[in-house]
């Protein structure tokens, strides 16, 4: 199971989990500046799969069902904020204004978490493809009599990591690379930066934390230390070091995206999903596509995208916050925008966008159309060049097209209106009031055929452009 599609196995395991033991909180820490991104966005802002990078973390850590999340922010704390709390507004945001060190960032949940009682586990924003599995299995360690746990991974070329300095299952200590012997160096078993502890456990071991080193930073890694020297027991628990990738560059957060849309094909693949060119579809992070849906090249999913079983999404088509029934077509070259409702069978055909609108069972909107703010009942048909007038300039309207209504090319629908079951619009019609039920409208201009005037015109504008030449 991947980052992105854990929601049922999850809510299965937290609910077990909660039944278990003592309550958990997250810390997530989204304070970095992240210079070597070179943007004016702060990184935890920064988007993979079409989700902020610290919300990765957030879906994780759900695994636990944490009773309170904190997130540390720092360089552009608003706007980390606001994205966080329009995400979950139980989230509370503290903020960090000096950059001292990882200890020093999650001393800062300290009075956020005053008084609560359980675990606590801290995640970083920029780190956002730790399984649940993972979480997990940390929590367990710690049921299990380890007073502090730290994910560790198997690195295949070490370089500058902090080692893991074991005794069978015990961690004994964390040695930076600057500081470590040639034999420590020699240890493949490195840190990820991820801990668990009981939450006051915790803060009393960031409490004993030291500046003094080169950087004038307090580690959170060197609680090992202070921990051991309190007679605690640390561990760690291990896993795959794709888990612990973290993005601090542009190039970084591009290798991310093609190693979620690997994960997110592989998945689909694996439920019965048929990709006919896989390397050519992109998901968003929580993108679900039910078994035996065909989707064809070149389609893109935004955020919150379900299509069910047996719906196809031809080619070139772009989704993004919509719901495709079973047996619906999508495309090829269509967009569904958020609200985009589509029921069983719906037929959404070439360059038509669908927009906060409902399409019913066996609806037809086949070519060249907008639909915007309505609702097309069950059996309609939507004639080619159909447009939904729905914006006056400052309020949006919605209009309402009923069962097995026959709507003509080329019809502008000017909302707020209703176009009744079983009716029908005359091609060319400018809809401006209801039409009941069973009637037919009819708003075009009366069409005169004159008689050699082609002719006639053609040769005037001739002689026009030959005289033209001629000065």
């Amino acid at each position: 199971m991947t980052i992105a599609c854990y929601a049922a196995s999850v809510k299965t395991s937290a609910r077990t989990r909660k039944e278990q033991i003592m309550a958990t909180a997250l810390i997530i820490l989204a304070a970095g500046q992240g210079k070597r991104m070179n943007s004016d966005l702060p990184k935890v802002l920064h988007e993979l799969g079409g989700t902020p990078l610290f919300a990765h973390a957030l879906a994780a850590g759900s695994a636990l069902a944490p009773d309170r999340v904190v997130l540390v922010a720092g360089n552009g704390a608003e706007a980390v904020t606001k994205a966080a709390t329009d995400r979950d507004d139980e989230i509370e945001v503290v903020l960090q204004e000096e950059r001292l060190g990882t200890g020093h960032a999650v001393d800062q949940a300290r009075t956020a978490l005053g008084g609560f009682t359980g675990d606590a586990i801290v995640l970083y924003g920029d780190t956002p493809f730790i399984r649940p599995e993972t979480l997990e299995a940390m929590m367990e360690a710690r049921a299990s009599g380890a007073d502090v746990v730290i994910l560790g991974f198997e690195a295949a070329d070490p370089k500058r990591y902090g080692r893991l300095v074991m005794d069978g299952k015990e961690l004994l200590r964390i040695v930076e690379f600057n500081d470590a012997s040639d034999e420590e160096r020699a240890i493949t078993l490195c840190n990820s930066g991820v801990v668990a502890a009981d939450s006051a456990t915790l803060f009393e071991l960031i409490d004993g934390l030291s500046n003094e080193n080169a950087a004038g930073e307090y580690y959170l890694t060197d609680i090992v230390e202070v921990a051991r020297a309190k007679g605690l027991r640390a561990e760690a628990v291990t896993c795959d070091e794709a888990e612990t990738l973290g993005i601090n560059t542009r190039a970084e957060l591009a290798a991310a995206e093609a190693q979620l849309q690997d994960m997110k094909r592989a998945e689909a693949l694996e439920n019965g999903v048929t990709l006919v060119a896989p390397e050519t579809v992109f998901f968003c992070a929580d993108t679900v596509i039910g078994r035996d849906a065909v989707v064809e090249p070149n389609v893109v999913f935004g955020p919150d995208v379900t299509v069910e079983s047996n719906a196809r999404i031809r080619a070139f088509s772009h989704l993004e916050g919509c719901h495709v029934s079973a047996g619906a077509v999508v495309g090829p070259y269509a967009r569904l925008r958020p609200g985009a409702e589509l029921a069983e069978r719906a037929k959404v055909g070439n360059f038509v966008e669908i927009k906060n609108a409902q399409i019913a069972e066996g609806a037809k909107v086949n070519h060249l159309s907008y639909i915007g703010d309505a609702s097309v009942g069950e059996g309609a048909n939507i004639g080619a060049g159909t447009i939904t007038c729905n914006y006056d300039g400052v309020f949006k309207h919605r209009t309402e097209i009923g069962a097995r209504a026959f709507i003509g090319s080329d019809t502008m629908l000017v909302a707020p209106v209703r176009v009744g079951a079983d009716a029908m619009t005359a091609t060319g019609t400018v809809v401006t009031r209801d039409i009941a039920d069973g009637a037919m409208g009819v708003g075009r201009a009366r069409m005169e055929v004159k008689p050699g005037f082609a002719v006639k015109l053609f040769d005037k504008l001739r002689a026009k452009k030959a005289r033209q030449k001629g000065k």
